[in-house]
């Protein structure tokens, strides 16, 4: 055999050796659970298929079961069970579901990062996600490379982007800023970034949102989306004309509107304080769908 013979037949060789690691690496799951509830909304959106999920402990956040209310009926309608109550980590209940495919989140009240090893050793095969530093989108688009769901996982992405662009469209957006404000959230008071997923969304919507002023940016405790300042630097954090309220009903509009540390605020004077849900503290294309549509409640 000629040398050109041999390399043409090295690298045919090797040309088939890396289409079946590729053909192996992204065969689709067929039996996904999720440990974080944080994520399964995500999964329910790209389509996957999910068997069972971790359920939080039932609050006026979720159904009675555990499962978030933005994406419980879906859940229902679906089948999907609950993996384990009240986020009480049970590898019982995983091994028992017997999944191709164990979601875990790296941070958050509901990751079990801690069991990985324990479960691998059991055969479990697990993905790692962090949602704390990533947009619904961007989770979508790597557990679409990871499960063979792309066209799926981005399917989701465009149907939401298509009903953000047709609200936004039909929306009267006034003059002025807008200011994301996480009012008294378990006792505690933030201002949403201009990167947070929140803000992405209201700006996708044709609001201009409102940053916190440089004069504060050295006194506050900084994360990556939500800058959480004490209740008397409230009123001088927030600088837009208007309020959007995190993870808020109208009943805490009103506790906003009677507070007197806020009372002099332009959005106050002129009752321009709008909630965007319960639904709003994290966004996933569930939660998303329910912001959009309660800021539509007010501004169509």
């Amino acid at each position: 055999m000629t040398t050109s013979s041999l390399l043409r037949l090295a690298g045919a060789t090797t040309l088939a050796l890396l289409a079946g690691f590729a053909q192996a690496a992204y065969t689709p799951s067929k039996r996904i659970v999720s440990t974080t509830p944080s994520v399964t909304g995500i999964l329910l959106a790209m389509d996957a298929p999910l068997v069972a999920s971790a359920a939080t402990t039932p609050s006026r956040l979720s159904d009675g079961k555990g499962f978030f209310t933005q994406w419980a009926d879906v859940a229902d309608q679906r089948g999907v069970q609950v993996l384990y109550k009240n986020l009480v980590f049970d590898i019982e209940s995983v091994i028992g579901q017997d999944p191709d495919l164990l979601v875990i989140s790296a941070t958050g009240a509901d990751s079990v990062i801690q069991h990985k090893a324990e479960l691998e050793a059991q055969g479990v095969k697990t993905l790692v996600v962090n949602y704390s530093n990533q947009s619904w989108q961007q989770i979508a688009t790597e557990l679409g490379r990871q499960t063979g769901l792309e066209t799926q996982a981005a399917a989701a992405i465009k149907r939401f982007d298509d009903y953000t662009a047709d609200v936004g469209a039909q929306l009267k957006v006034p003059a002025g800023s807008v200011s994301v404000v996480g009012y008294n959230i378990g006792g505690s008071y933030s201002i949403a970034r201009e990167n947070s997923p929140q803000a992405r969304v209201i700006e996708a919507l044709g609001f201009t949102v409102a940053g916190l002023p440089t004069a504060l940016e050295s006194q506050v405790k900084r994360s990556s989306d939500v800058a959480f300042i004490s209740r008397e630097n409230l009123s001088a954090a927030i600088t837009g004309d208007s309020v959007f309220l995190l993870s808020a009903t109208d009943a805490d509009v009103q506790a906003f509107l009677a507070d007197p540390v806020l009372a002099n605020l332009p959005a106050v004077l002129n009752k321009r304080v709008y909630p965007l849900g319960p639904s709003s503290f994290r966004i996933d294309y569930y939660s998303g769908r329910e912001m959009i549509d309660a800021v539509a409640r007010n501004f169509r």
